[in-house]
């Protein structure tokens, strides 16, 4: 499937929505936490367990998108939209099966192998081609791709709640919920794939508004990326941000219900679910919000924001967060909106150290980031509350260590985005040219899109 050129006279404009269906469901993800009370009540898993489908999804997100990043680059756009389609809606009707059959391994293997293989094809499958198109404003670029990503919960959440309510809780329900899921979402992200285009040559035609600007700075193959210190200091630093988001996003629903469960004012189900699509509002909003101000004031200062910020506002969750329902709300917002920032802001920073060249398959790569916070973030949440649990302890009580940990990594992140400097010229492609000859760069080209 060879990717498809925009007509002369194609709008830049058209393809933001394209991008945007592919994200907006596979942005279903980050509302999995409805899902979790039912299953464990239905199949008798504990919190840990029920975590398992969502963190295996998050951990395939980075490892296909790490393999398939440059295959992603070299096939297009719209191969990429295809293989992500086929492959996350496959995973939720797998899902379908278990649930229905009782099988909790089916769900794993759906809904978090196989449907996280589509979340990482398609979660790199517009960046590239947007920075392409937006080489003028790649923070806006790519805040607009992943914009949708954050936002799939916000029509993911409340959808499911209503499908819980209207089809059951029990095991029927919850398959027939997942079923609806995946035939919807083949339908929509089909648009995606048939709207996509990549730009034309530049030597075909000359835009006016910029939308193919010849591209400038340093430019780095994948390749040599993974030798450089920059992209070990991003890795660290979009996995201590994310690592400290995902945890509050993935048990996000329970987490309100044990805050204020001794309170004059209970949280119910439907309030929970409410406050699931809240955070992904702030998760929405931040990553095109934040990684526009980027434009602005630079990525450096912006993940400034996000790491010192973050940790003082978690700090207030520890200390006064189950005082005030509306502050641990606001704190929450605030946390997921940094969150959604910094998945937005990275592919912007990576083109300003590394360039275009093979930017789509150096994120790629970083991705492997998200798929260990995937892990770590849900693991130190789940896990402790089970602990603490187990040892008689209630309400917020269940994630004062999770919280403090949290800090702790948004910290060291902090640390390792101050070590970041610009990339040395001898990584530069040009440089490498030189050094190894035609022969070695004809094989790195062959690799780019």
């Amino acid at each position: 499937m060879s990717p498809p050129i925009a007509p002369l006279g194609w709008s830049r404009w058209l393809v933001p929505p394209a991008a945007l269906s592919i994200h907006l469901s596979i942005g279903q993800a980050y509302a999995w936490s409805v899902f979790k009370p039912p299953l464990e009540d239905a199949l008798g898993l504990s919190g840990t367990q029920s975590a398992l489908p969502f963190q295996l999804g998050i951990v395939m997100l980075g490892l296909s998108a790490a393999f398939g990043g440059t295959l992603v680059e070299r096939r297009g756009p719209r191969w990429a939209m295809t293989v992500a389609l086929v492959c996350f809606s496959s995973g939720f009707l797998l899902s379908a099966l278990g649930a229905a059959t009782q099988q909790f391994w089916l769900i794993v293997l759906g809904y978090g192998f196989v449907g996280g293989i589509g979340l990482g094809i398609g979660y790199i499958s517009p960046v590239s081609t947007l920075i392409k198109w937006f080489p003028d404003r790649p923070g806006m670029a790519t805040g607009i791709a992943i914009m949708g990503f954050g936002g799939g919960a916000l029509i993911a959440s409340p959808w499911s709640a209503q499908m819980l309510e209207s089809f059951g809780s029990d095991s029927r329900g919850i398959a027939l919920a997942f079923l609806v899921h995946g035939l919807s979402y083949a339908v929509f992200m089909l648009l995606g794939v048939l709207l996509v285009r990549v730009p034309r040559p530049r030597t075909e035609e000359q835009r006016a508004d910029g939308g193919t600007a010849t591209a400038a700075g340093p430019q780095v193959s994948a390749r040599q990326a993974l030798r450089t210190p920059q992209f070990w200091l991003l890795w660290v630093v979009l996995c201590m941000n994310v690592t400290a988001g995902i945890g509050i996003l993935e048990k996000a629903a329970p987490m309100i219900t044990d805050f204020f469960a001794d309170t004059s004012t209970p949280v119910s189900v439907t309030a929970a679910a409410g406050f699931v699509a809240l955070l992904s509002a702030a998760n929405m909003a931040g990553r095109i919000g934040w990684s526009s101000t980027s434009d602005l004031i630079g990525r450096k200062n912006i993940y400034r924001v996000y790491l010192g910020a973050g940790t003082l506002v978690y700090a207030l969750i520890a200390l006064v967060g189950d005082s005030s329902k509306p502050l641990f709300v606001l704190c929450a917002l605030v946390i997921l909106s940094f969150y959604g920032g910094g998945f937005a802001t990275i592919p912007a920073y990576l083109k300003d150290l590394f360039g275009t060249y093979q930017v789509g398959a150096i994120h790629g790569r970083l991705l492997t980031a998200w798929s260990t916070a995937g892990v770590l973030g849900p693991l130190i949440v789940n896990w402790i509350a089970d602990r603490q649990e187990e040892a008689g302890k209630d309400g917020a009580d269940l994630y004062g260590t999770s919280l403090l940990i949290m800090m702790a990594l948004l910290v060291i992140g902090f640390v390792a985005n101050e070590l970041v400097r610009p990339v040395h010229p001898s990584h530069h492609l040009a440089a490498v040219t030189a050094q190894k000859g035609a022969p070695d760069v004809r094989q790195q080209q062959s690799e780019s899109a």
